[in-house]
């Protein structure tokens, strides 16, 4: 424990000076190395042994990501690395690479300002590294590049010195061409990475070596000898030349922005409050006097301390005993402690100033993207946009009758630690449904509720979440309240497919200014009468109010939009969540005593309408649909296209390279279940394949009446599709 305490003093030194700071994070596909990347950067601080380094994988403390060889947590680590004679502190986030666990990537871009994108040199980049590099812009998060499995590309593919060279240079091309296509102001700005200039480093995080231009010129070792030397397989002469941490942390300290730099460009993307107010100057300059600002970006349990909430300071300091807001909660919270991850290890410290990335408990009122503060008032933090949808749920009950109270706790619990985790409890039917983004996600997630919060539970075979939409459009229908007194008409059409762009990016919401927002809308092609009467945006569904002087409208429009929430919520034809439904309000009569349009009235009326509206509009299903991307042996690519041609796939497009054809398909998530162990006994276990999330798609009509009788019937609703005049009282 020396070594460690002697750690957390060198961090608490360091701490209070930003230009000494990088916050960094590791992103990639999975599987190409950044856990044991990791590793090696702590062994150069030592942390851990450099005899373990790369196969100890430190980060991935939970048993289960152990037995899963992948990591499943963002794992966070402070460690301090000797430049030019300068110490520096890293702040580093190890991220997971699977797909079903994207979100916690989206949640660490939100805390660093620099990542490091790992790509293996064999495999390239896949759909997993577009998507981080992806969020990485989005977040103005500055990417620097690492090339691992060097090694394989020498021995396994038995490429020549000359061929190395080429291979590596159009990976790192390829790398430029995704930053360019993403955003292109940022390349320009010197966002692309170079091998010359140092942005590029090569290596084996396996075998603890690294080299990159600059390291060449340090130590004197060519790419020539890299390569004689893993020809030889000498692997060890090599990592006592080049030790991996120092070249990846030499070119992180050059590269990545101080929070300093970062902050004065990403709070203009992530805070859209007054730049030029006193809280806004304090986060642009990462000011450690000014009032506290502090996103939460991950929330995880301490059996000793409780919720421990981990994000980015970007002003002010935190100190313990602090009270503090946190956004949507009406007291005040008490901070408990503060402290630095390392690891699986919380080390508490008495300060934490502005520019790091902090641990503190306390924060009972805090979730996931909350914005804590000690301004009362204070403009929150943009909310964080996740890049895909939960689309696969399991219906989840307790095995002994015993723990169902405490499992409504547990679920309340782990849908706080996860925000991509959607928890559903049906009051009507008693059921508990947890929505997740893939198999794996809700196979973990029930898991740890067994194993962690000791709660027995017995889950359903996986189910798809549909969404609800219409292709037409219908209106104006009148929804009436049950005492006739009160009466709104609505119309309802699809909403423009630029204008859900919008909402999908998180470019519009109802909490920027109005002016902003209308003009967005206008560009996207959206009436000036409609962009300027949005009353609403729920989801990727907007509710807008086109009427003129209606009296008391003003009062009871929270009332209506409770009622558009809730259609919106369960459509009326399967009760499922819609998309894309535009609603216009267009005319309305209220009576004009108070005491006769209160909720028990508005509410139904406004959600009736909407309900009758919507089917005479051909209401609709959709249905997810994820990226198949195989990797197979020529002789193996029939066995492959039949599996997804079997499964409603299409294919996209066919490529090879050497013996290897990759397959690029799309195909329904309803038809993916059991997609594993098909495509291994279909290619003899040679198939090397990933997905990713690729939106909804209209169900072919053929199928429609069957998937929302079988809906209907498994929600205990009746088996008959339901008609316009269900909803209408007559």
């Amino acid at each position: 424990m020396g070594r460690r305490k002697k750690m957390v003093e060198r961090v608490t030194a360091l701490m209070s000076n930003p230009e000494m700071i990088r916050n960094i994070g590791i992103v990639a596909h999975i599987d190409h190395g950044k856990t044991t990347l990791s590793d090696n950067l702590l062994a150069g601080a030592g942390m851990i042994s450099k005899e373990l380094a790369g196969r100890q994988l430190f980060m991935d403390s939970d048993e289960e990501e152990q037995a899963r060889g992948i990591t499943i947590d963002s794992a966070n680590v402070s460690m301090v690395h000797e430049y030019n004679g300068k110490e520096y502190l890293i702040n580093l986030i190890d991220t997971p690479g699977h797909v079903d666990f994207g979100g916690d990537v989206t949640r660490a871009m939100r805390a660093v300002d620099g990542a490091v994108v790992v790509i293996d040199a064999v495999e390239g980049t896949m759909p997993q590294t577009e998507t981080v590099l992806r969020q990485a812009l989005k977040e103005h998060v500055k990417p620097v590049l690492f090339i691992n499995k060097v090694d394989r590309l020498i021995n396994e593919l038995q490429v020549d010195a000359q061929e190395m060279q080429i291979r590596l240079g159009k990976l790192i091309d390829h790398v430029n061409k995704l930053i360019k296509g993403m955003n292109e102001e940022r390349y320009n700005a010197g966002w692309k990475v170079d091998a010359a200039e140092g942005t590029v480093a090569f290596g084996s995080a396996l075998y603890n070596w690294a080299i990159s231009v600059p390291m060449m010129q340090k130590t004197g070792v060519s790419f020539q000898q890299v390569f004689d030397y893993c020809r030889a397989e000498d692997m060890k002469s090599l990592a006592d030349k080049c030790p991996l941490h120092e070249a990846v942390n030499d070119m992180v300290i050059r590269f990545l922005p101080t929070p300093l730099v970062a902050q004065s460009d990403r709070v203009n993307v992530i805070w859209h409050g007054d730049k030029e107010s006193k809280i806004g100057k304090a986060m642009l300059t990462a000011d450690a006097t000014g009032d506290l600002a502090f996103m939460v970006t991950d929330i995880s349990m301490d059996p000793h301390a409780g919720e421990v909430a981990t994000g980015r300071l970007f002003s002010g300091s935190l100190t313990r005993g602090m009270e503090v807001y946190v956004s949507g909660a009406s007291k005040k919270n008490r901070i408990q402690q503060v402290g630095v991850f390392m690891g699986p290890e919380r080390l508490e410290v008495e300060n934490i100033p502005a520019g790091n990335i902090a641990a503190v408990t306390g924060l009972r009122d805090a979730i996931v993207g909350s914005t804590v503060t000690t301004l009362d008032g204070m403009e929150a933090f943009e909310s964080i946009t996740h890049a895909s949808e939960p689309v696969v749920t399991v219906a989840v009950e307790a095995k002994h009758m015993k723990d169902l109270p405490k499992l409504v706790e547990v679920l309340r619990q782990v849908a706080k630690e996860d925000p991509t985790l959607k928890i559903t409890l049906n009051e009507e039917t008693g059921e508990h449904l947890m929505a997740g983004m893939g198999e794996l996600h809700l196979e973990v997630i029930a898991h740890r509720i067994e194993r962690d919060k000791g709660v027995e539970i017995t889950t359903t075979p996986p189910l798809v979440v549909y969404r609800e939409t219409i292709r037409g459009s219908a209106g104006p229908v009148e929804g009436k309240s049950p005492n006739r007194h009160n009466r709104f008409y609505v119309t309802v059409e699809p909403l423009e497919e630029g204008v859900r762009e919008l909402i999908r990016n998180g470019e519009i919401s109802m909490r920027m200014p109005e002016v902003e927002r209308r003009e967005k809308l206008m560009a996207a092609g959206m009436d000036k009468d409609e962009a300027k009467g949005i009353a609403d945006i729920f989801e990727s569904n907007v509710y807008i109010d086109v009427t003129k002087g209606i009296q008391y409208l003003n009062e009871t429009m929270e009332l209506v939009l409770e009622g558009f929430q809730e259609v919106m919520k369960a459509g009326p034809l399967s009760r499922e969540p819609c998309m894309g439904v535009k609603v216009k309000l267009t005319d309305a009569k209220l009576h004009e005593d108070a005491v006769h349009r209160g909720p028990a009235q508005v509410i139904p009326a406004s959600r009736q309408g909407i309900q009758a509206a919507m089917l005479m509009a051909d209401d609709t299903l959709l249905e997810p649909h994820q990226k198949v991307f195989i990797q197979v042996p020529q002789d193996q690519m029939g066995g492959a296209a039949k599996e997804i041609q079997g499964r409603r796939g299409v294919i996209i497009n066919m490529t090879s390279e050497g013996d290897m054809t990759i397959i690029e398909s799309k195909a329904p998530v309803s038809e993916l279940f059991g997609f594993a162990g098909d495509i291994r006994s279909a290619t003899e276990g040679r198939a090397m394949w990933s997905t990713e999330f690729a939106g909804f798609d209209t169900l072919p009509t053929n199928m429609t009446n069957e998937v929302v009788s079988g809906i209907r019937e498994r929600k205990g609703l009746k088996k008959e599709l339901p008609q316009a005049s269900d909803y209408l009282s007559m």
